[in-house]
């Protein structure tokens, strides 16, 4: 009963797709043909027909939803009579591990897949219901469909959560993976990847819309950016998550391995950071609209590329599913999404270019073209090494590898560069800038960096990676810091509420900004800081290690109905005591190995056990890793989503809809005018109330430069007049 609950409600959803991405195809050509039909005209049924497309939205959450809660009530109740439970369940399992099961294995996580993405539509139709006459919203709408009756399709064939067993079945099931049972972030991790990968559909759907219906003003990229740095911010969290995750879990005290599950998840979330910086420009003032409309589908086709790499069992990963047959869909999906994109892409380019502005690289726009040029590279450098094995193989028949040297060697001077223009570019001023703008932007940030870097050297640091990433971040946060406390000044001025003046896109880019520099100074210095190897001892001995004392007390053992541990009791610096060990989870033959952390804000303490002892009160040999600055990686990660969630929730900011993109000022609301002009310059005239500033003692170039910050943010409401652009 239950897997017929399950499926009926992936046909739901499936039908609710087909008919859905129908429907939104037919209106807007209904729309634009004459003549009457049973007595109403043509036009009317179409528009009729535009407005009904929002209702699909809720049959396909409907079907998602029963078929989600027909899954979890097969994993509660231990129905072993469907193949996916008896393979993921079993009734040893714990509450939230039988919870988790769902997406523990490949027919489960299609099934995630689709779930989340009919949320995604729902959510959209929602917030676009007002619109639902609008081809354009209709485009985007058949999309979303087209791609969930991708999913619901291969749920209902080769992926399917529901299949039954067609004679007897098993009364108990094997359990999920052991690593996927022994960390609470399985709870998290995963759907955060899913948000974040899922996400990327609504940004495509909105490109794909902008290219079939010729809309390619402004206003497109001002919503369709806020649905991708929700997806963006969500896969960056799922990636650090994951990265903490095998930090506590695989027992090697490393947080990244170049593993080719993990670079599909890296490289939309770079290509979708190239996109946000890049759609600022764009939508200000009409630059590299080509290049940002490439952007945006190019991150959406990586991850039906990561989708495919992770469930065609073309790879050999600790996080990649098993072989099955679903690959050759995926595939085809990725060559169709490839294809529309580029089809349509060159039947606008002579419009997307033709109305493109340029700017020197002494401008915001500047910077951020060669910012996106390095995260283009870098992502193409990472493609590269993460397919190349694949090809390889394919060609030659030989397998080969392509490890960590090749990415840290190619990969660190872009990553490098890419964290100093996080500290240049928010500072310069749309449009040409002068010599002494640049100057005075960025003379402090300069002065920052290099004092860095003399205090490095002076300290007897001689990683060629730490003297530059040290003083690369002084700079950045420097920079960040310093042109925060400006926006915040200079809304003051205005007579702002603090909350106003501080809550805002900016001050959420700033923050994102200065976390993600405190990841890198972190990862530079336990990378290059780190201290790993091991001791051999009795139970009541103890030996120094990198500065730590390491106390053995003896042998632990703890058996529950869903676990077997065996372990070491150890004191690290006499706190403890800290228990690494291995454990046996269910029926498994093979033991997990289970480490331990001793974790600060200064450094972390890894432990494993590396052998047990053959009697009691035998010697072992314990693992340890010191490593400084990790728990900052970490916290580095909260701050950079706390940003991400600031600029979020701004809504001071408004659509420019297509100023110098094709439409005119008209179309910008009030207070937007100035933040949509691409000529403010640093000579910027001052308008009466941000005179009142010379008051407090501000001087004119401060004054100046408060009036570009303000500028520059995009147009705050009451800022400078339309005339103030020198």
């Amino acid at each position: 009963m239950i897997a017929v609950l399950g499926t009926l409600g992936v046909l739901l959803a499936f039908v609710a797709s087909i008919v859905g991405m129908i429907v939104a195809g037919w209106g807007p050509a209904a729309t634009r043909q004459s003549g009457v039909l049973d007595g109403e005209s043509v036009q009317s049924r179409g528009l009729s027909l535009l407005r009904s497309v929002p209702l699909y939205a809720v049959l396909l959450a409907v079907g998602a939803l029963v078929a989600t809660v027909a899954m979890q009530e097969a994993l509660f109740t231990h129905d072993f009579s469907i193949i996916y439970v008896a393979e993921v369940g079993s009734r040893q399992t714990p509450l939230l591990y039988t919870i988790t099961g769902m997406w523990s294995s490949l027919a489960g996580s299609i099934l995630l897949w689709g779930l989340v993405l009919a949320g995604y539509i729902a959510v959209f139709a929602y917030r676009h219901r007002k619109q639902a006459g609008d081809p354009f919203y209709a485009w985007v709408q058949l999309v979303c469909y087209g791609v969930s009756a991708f999913f619901f399709g291969i749920m209902l064939g080769p992926a399917n959560p529901f299949a039954t067993f067609s004679g007897s079945h098993p009364s108990n099931g094997v359990g999920p993976n052991p690593l996927l049972q022994n960390n609470i972030l399985v709870a998290i991790h995963p759907p955060l990847l899913y948000l974040g990968y899922v996400g990327f559909t609504i940004p495509f759907a909105y490109a794909i819309a902008a290219l079939a219906t010729g809309r390619l003003d402004g206003k497109w990229q001002f919503e369709a950016r806020k649905w991708t740095m929700f997806a963006w911010g969500c896969l960056g969290a799922g990636i650090l998550l994951g990265a903490w995750w095998s930090y506590q879990v695989l027992g090697w005290g490393g947080f990244w391995a170049w593993d080719p599950v993990e670079n599909a998840a890296l490289l939309p979330w770079l290509v979708g950071a190239a996109y946000i910086h890049s759609s600022m420009a764009t939508e200000r003032n009409g630059a590299y609209r080509v290049w940002t409309v490439s952007l945006v589908i190019s991150a959406f086709c990586l991850t039906i590329l990561g989708t495919f790499l992770t469930r065609s069992g073309v790879v050999e990963s600790v996080h990649a599913f098993t072989e099955s047959d679903v690959g050759a869909y995926i595939l085809i999906l990725l060559g169709v999404s490839v294809v529309t994109g580029v089809a349509l892409l060159a039947w606008r380019g002579d419009i997307l270019r033709s109305s493109e502005r340029s700017a020197g690289f002494r401008s915001r726009e500047g910077m951020l073209l060669v910012q996106n040029v390095s995260f283009a590279l870098l992502a193409g450098i990472i493609l590269f090494g993460t397919l190349f094995p694949l090809v390889y193989q394919a060609l030659k028949g030989t397998q080969v590898t392509v490890g960590g040297p090749y990415f840290n060697t190619l990969g660190m001077p872009l990553a490098i560069l890419l964290l100093l223009l996080m500290g240049i570019a928010p500072v310069i001023p749309w449009g040409a800038a002068s010599r002494g703008v640049l100057k005075r932007r960025l003379l402090i940030p300069a002065w920052a960096g290099g004092a860095t870097a003399v205090a490095c050297v002076a300290a007897g640091i001689s990683s060629i990676v730490l003297l530059v990433v040290y003083p690369a971040a002084a700079f950045v946060v420097t920079a960040s810091v310093r042109q925060a406390y400006l926006h915040v000044r200079a809304a003051r001025t205005r007579h702002r509420s603090w909350a106003r003046a501080i809550l805002t896109r900016e001050s959420g880019g700033h923050l994102a900004h200065v976390g993600i520099t405190v990841i890198a100074v972190a990862l530079a210095s336990a990378v290059s800081f780190a201290n790993r190897g091991s001791v051999t001892l009795a139970p009541g001995s103890s030996a120094t290690f990198a500065g730590q004392s390491i106390e053995y007390l003896g042998q632990y053992e703890s058996v529950t109905p869903d676990r077997h541990f065996v372990g070491a009791r150890v004191m690290v610096d006499g706190q403890g005591p800290y228990r690494p060990g291995v454990s046996w989870f269910g029926s498994a033959v093979e033991p997990v190995g289970t480490p331990a952390l001793d974790s600060g804000p200064l450094r972390d303490v890894y432990l494993t056990l590396e052998s047990l002892p053959k009697h009691k009160d035998g010697k072992l040999t314990i693992g340890v890793t010191v490593q400084p600055l990790v728990m900052w990686l970490w916290l580095g990660a909260a701050m950079a989503a706390g940003g991400i969630l600031l600029a979020l929730l701004d809504r001071s900011h408004r659509s420019v809809r297509g100023v110098r993109a094709g439409g005119s000022a008209r179309d910008v609301p009030a207070g937007e005018v100035t933040g949509a002009r691409a000529g403010i310059h640093d000579h910027a005239s001052v308008d009466s109330e941000a005179g009142s500033s010379g008051a407090h003692g501000i001087g004119k170039e401060e004054e100046e430069e408060e009036e570009e910050v303000l500028a520059g943010a995009g147009g705050v409401e009451g800022g400078m007049r339309p005339g103030a652009n020198g």
